[in-house]
């Protein structure tokens, strides 16, 4: 017997699931297209800051270390010592080499003053011997005159003549008198001036001692925190010995890594949204700072050299340095190297 009931015929869902779907699609591509018209975005960048080495620049032992690894420092802390017996004993010998060169300046002095009065009182020696040569020229004269008239004797002219004689050879020696003592008060003069040199020489060589024993307390530069320490208590360091790091904690930026063909539109000072991978929550605002005046492959060890004729074309990338808006902000948990993804408003 044959049943009178038909089967109700399926409906068809299938426009009423891919009309949705597609729509969502075509939003979102439209939404993807319209973001990559306003915005270059990468993930190849990093946070960055400043990495100062701390060496050595003196050769000793280690006497003290105030830091452990990875320890937080302040600037003008000390970090490190080294024994500093040897350079303070520099800087004594120093002081009192230094004392010496003004006692010697100070007999140089003494010395200048007694040549000048040596010389003060050969010029009035000679004055005087001027004036007695000048008198027994004088008598000379009128006892030659008086002898002619016979009012003197052969012997009262002699005396006169050897008188006159006398005084020039006197006059003479007092002009030897003073031409030495003129030199005499070069002499004093030039010992002077090596004296003040040495007194100049000592003194530098004192600053010098006092610098390098300043050199014994190795200080922080700048605030941040220390990478792993190189040295031991008693370990023997040379000049320019690396001892340890500080990575600067008060300045943070980025530095991404765009593709050529993304740089059209950038410029200095857009605006720039930063999210670190290792805190997907946190977005950092920021906005582009420079830009590199060479691709990263430049900066290599062994850049491309496209000569050779097997030319392989590569995009290549340029560095793009990104300040960061509140970094004190964010500074605890900002660290150098962390990856991070960059996006850059070109609208």
């Amino acid at each position: 017997m044959e049943s009178n009931q038909t089967t109700p015929k399926k409906r068809n869902l299938a426009p009423f699931i891919v009309a949705p779907v597609l729509l969502i699609a075509g939003f979102f591509g439209i939404r993807a297209i319209l973001h990559s018209m306003n915005y270059e975005s990468t993930d190849n960048a990093q946070i960055e800051t400043t990495a100062t080495p701390i060496v050595s620049r003196l050769a000793g032992f280690i006497d003290s270390i105030s830091v452990q690894d990875y320890g937080k420092v302040s600037q003008g802390q000390v970090l490190v010592s080294i024994d500093d017996r040897e350079y303070k004993l520099a800087v004594l010998q120093a002081e009192t080499d230094l004392a010496n060169a003004k006692a010697d300046l100070a007999n140089a002095q003494a010395q200048l003053n007694n040549s000048m009065a040596n010389k003060q009182v050969a010029l009035a020696n000679e004055d005087v011997q001027r004036t007695r040569l000048q008198k027994a020229t004088d008598d000379l004269k009128r006892d030659e005159g008086l002898f002619k008239d016979g009012a003197v004797t052969q012997r009262q002219l002699d005396d006169s003549r050897n008188t006159f004689e006398s005084a020039q050879k006197q006059l003479t020696a007092n002009q030897r008198q003073v031409a030495f003592a003129v030199s005499q008060v070069a002499t004093s003069d030039a010992q002077i001036r090596k004296a003040q040199a040495t007194v100049q020489t000592r003194a530098a060589a004192l600053d010098l001692a006092k610098l390098r024993l300043s050199y014994c307390n190795i200080a922080a530069p700048v605030n941040g925190q220390i990478g792993k320490r190189n040295l031991e208590l008693g370990q023997y360091v040379q000049p320019g010995q690396p001892l340890m790091t500080v990575v600067n904690n008060d300045k943070f930026w980025v530095v991404a890594n765009f593709k050529e063909t993304q740089l059209e539109k950038m410029k200095v000072g857009q605006e720039v949204t930063v999210k670190l991978d290792g805190y997907p929550d946190v977005e950092i605002k920021g906005k582009v700072a420079s830009f590199s005046l060479a691709t990263g492959a430049k900066f290599s060890l062994l850049p491309p050299d496209n000569s050779t004729g097997n030319f392989v074309k590569v995009t290549q990338r340029v560095p793009v340095k990104i300040e960061l808006d509140e970094e004190a902000r964010y500074k605890d948990i900002l660290r150098a190297g962390l990856s991070v993804e960059v996006e850059v408003n070109v609208k």
